[in-house]
Parts: C-alpha cells; sequence; structure tokens
C-alpha cells in the first residue's frame, strides 16, 4: 500500500471521491485507500456545502493566491514538458493526455482542499490575535507569524515584519509581570525578531545604496525605546537588568543606521563585513 497520503493512486482516488460526494458521477471502484480517505472527503464535502463565513485578511488572501497561482504554472510548465517529450514516443505519447489530466484533476483537488482548508483556519489566526503566552491560541499566532513571513515577496517586507513581530512581543511582556522566566523568555524573542528585522533592511539599504529602507528602522525605534524604556519601572531587579539589555540593543541598532546612513551618503560600497545586525560599514574617509 502506498504510504504517502497525497501520492499518485491516493490522491487520484481522493480527487474521484470528493467528486462523487459533491454530486459527481459515480466511478465504481473500490480502493484499499478508501478508508483512509473517507474522513478526509467527509472535511471537503462540508467545506463545500457549510463555506466558512470568516472575514480573511486581504494581504492573507494575496498571499494565498500568488502561492496557488506559482503552484498552478508550475505544474503547467511541467505537463506541458510532458506532453511534449510524449509525442515524440508514439503511443506513450497519446496516453499522456489522459494521465495528464487524471493528474490535474487529483492536484486539484488537492490544492482546493489546502485553499479551503487555510480559508477556514484564518478564522482561527484571526481569533489568535489577542492571545498571550500560555493561552491555548498562543502558538497558532505564532505560526501565523512564520506564515506572513514566508508570504512576503521581498527581504524588506520580511525586515517590516520581523519589526512588527518585536512590537508584538513587547505587547505581550507587559502580561506576564509576575513570571520572571516568561518575562524574559518573550524579550528574548524580541530581541531575535528585531535582529532579524534589522539585519534584512540594513543589507537592503547597503546593497542598493539607498537609505530608504532605514525609514522603518528609525521608525521602529522611535516607538519600541520608549515603550521599552516604560518596563524599567518593574520591581523585580532581574526584569530590570533584562529590560536595560534589550535597551541596550535598540541603542546598537540606533547607531549601525546612523553609520550606515552616513556611509551610503559618501557613496561607500557595501561593507564586507556583518554581523547581527547587518552590515558593517567603517566611516567616510574624512572621518578617519
Amino acid at each position: 500500500m502506498d504510504s504517502d497520503l497525497f501520492s499518485g493512486r491516493r490522491a487520484e482516488r481522493f480527487a474521484q471521491l470528493l467528486d462523487e460526494a459533491n454530486g459527481g458521477r459515480r466511478h465504481h471502484v473500490r480502493s484499499r485507500a478508501d478508508s483512509g480517505l473517507t474522513g478526509l472527503v467527509e472535511i471537503g464535502r462540508r467545506l463545500t456545502v457549510e463555506r466558512p463565513t470568516v472575514d480573511v485578511d486581504s494581504e492573507f488572501r494575496t498571499g494565498l493566491r500568488a502561492m496557488l497561482v506559482a503552484t498552478a504554472e508550475r505544474e503547467s510548465a511541467t505537463a506541458a514538458s510532458a506532453s511534449a517529450s510524449g509525442a515524440a514516443t508514439g503511443i506513450r505519447g497519446a496516453l499522456l493526455p489522459a494521465i495528464t489530466g487524471r493528474r490535474a484533476r487529483a492536484r486539484g483537488a488537492i490544492l482546493v482542499g489546502v485553499a479551503a482548508g487555510a480559508i477556514a483556519l484564518s478564522g482561527i489566526s484571526a481569533a489568535s490575535e489577542n492571545a498571550l503566552p500560555g493561552d491555548a491560541l498562543y502558538g497558532m499566532k505564532r505560526s501565523t507569524e512564520r506564515a506572513q513571513l514566508a508570504l512576503a515577496n521581498s527581504d524588506i517586507s520580511r525586515g517590516q515584519l520581523f519589526l512588527g513581530f518585536a512590537r508584538t512581543r513587547l505587547d505581550e511582556a507587559d502580561s506576564v509581570r509576575h513570571d520572571r522566566l516568561g518575562f524574559s523568555a518573550v524579550l528574548d524573542d524580541m530581541d531575535a525578531d528585531t535582529r532579524q528585522g534589522v539585519r534584512l533592511l540594513t543589507t537592503v539599504a547597503a546593497q542598493r545604496s539607498d537609505p530608504t529602507a532605514l525609514d522603518a528602522v528609525d521608525t521602529f525605534l522611535a516607538g519600541q525605546r520608549r515603550v521599552v524604556s516604560g518596563l524599567l519601572d518593574r520591581p523585580d531587579h532581574a526584569d530590570r537588568d533584562r529590560t536595560r539589555r534589550s535597551l541596550a540593543l535598540l541603542d546598537a541598532v540606533g547607531r549601525r543606521a546612523d553609520a550606515l546612513r552616513e556611509a551610503i551618503a559618501c557613496g561607500l560600497p557595501v561593507p564586507a563585513g556583518s554581523d547581527s545586525l547587518g552590515p558593517t560599514p567603517t566611516g567616510c574617509p574624512g572621518d578617519r
């Protein structure tokens, strides 16, 4: 028995069963995979009949559409290549259209299922937006963030997303005020997101010799410094020390952005060295 749920015969049989469940013609065949696919077919039928009434975020919709279009284009190119190769081999070429059609229907059914499932999950994703560390939906919240990063179409977008996540972690920090380990863990995540976002944006600025990408860093620092400073009033000495480390990181980010702007202004090439905050400019010649 084929152990891969969506490989070859299983995918084709899933498409057939889904067609039948939604009123399509019956194929009058049985497969050993039928029992394992029954639950998935029922989910597919219910998603078709009882469409979930959720508001899908426009950014999520755009990213999902782009992903599905890219997949469809890739599959079309593969099918066209296989058809051209088969045409040169006689009988094999005559069989390819039928085989390709079955595979297309199977893959189409899978894509529809993935899309419907993603849209349904977007309702859960929306519900998890305000989840805090320790909540049942907090894992979904973090998974949604990773999905947003995967769908981002440029390093600038990804950098801005990381800085947005750092702001979110800061908002969460106040919710764990009575949990020293939880507070430190949230700030660790916040600092990691800060470094990731800054590194992406400073790298783009250096590569393009254009400081525009650094504007997002400046905007982030203006708000983040103020709110992080507000955490210094915590009564626990260890919490204050941990907060000071995050403030030191923000100060380092500010110095890096200023140095990179200066290097770009005096026409220096992309710095060869880099660290966790991105390229390390050496300063303009006149400053040495």
